[in-house]
């Protein structure tokens, strides 16, 4: 994923890495730590939680009065390309949720999508620009994933509620 985003934009000025939390925080550095790699430069980076955004909190059992979390993010996003990277794209609700929170602290040129895995199941129209793995499931089915930096390994697996 990294080289697309490389190549989408034109290699790594103006953009900006947004890893919506949790996973999506992790895969944002690994992201980052790669196109230093290949290009050797910094990318900026930052964190966003979009409890207080959701417009699903009680079908996501989130409590009605969520707790607010701001966005770490110290860079100014107006006029850059960011890059949104979470880990699994399912209806598309946490992604518009992103969306609104990137709008209101700054006016980027683009938003982009990277995930780590899209399962399908839109409800809104929302597609990503960068997937790592398209797993096609069931409503029945849920995509857990796990990473070294929160869960001691890398694991993708597939569930049945």
């Amino acid at each position: 994923m990294s080289h697309q985003i490389l190549e989408k934009n034109k290699g790594g000025e103006d953009l900006i890495l947004v890893g919506v939390k949790t996973r999506g925080v992790p895969l944002a550095k690994r992201i980052q730590d790669k196109i230093k790699q290949i290009e050797g430069i910094a990318v900026p980076f930052g964190e966003l939680d979009i409890t207080m955004y959701r417009d699903d909190l009680k079908k996501a059992n989130i409590s009605n009065e969520p707790e607010f979390k701001s966005a770490t993010i110290d860079v100014e996003l107006t006029g850059k390309n960011v890059i949104l990277i979470d880990d699994v794209l399912y209806t598309g609700r946490t992604v518009r949720a992103a969306m609104d929170a990137v709008m209101d602290i700054g006016r980027p040129s683009r938003i982009q999508l990277a995930v780590l895995v899209d399962r399908g199941h839109r409800e809104l129209p929302i597609r990503a620009d960068y997937v790592g793995k398209n797993i096609p499931t069931s409503d029945k089915e849920i995509i857990v994933v796990k990473l070294v930096e929160i869960d001691e390994y890398d694991q993708v697996s597939i569930y049945e509620k």
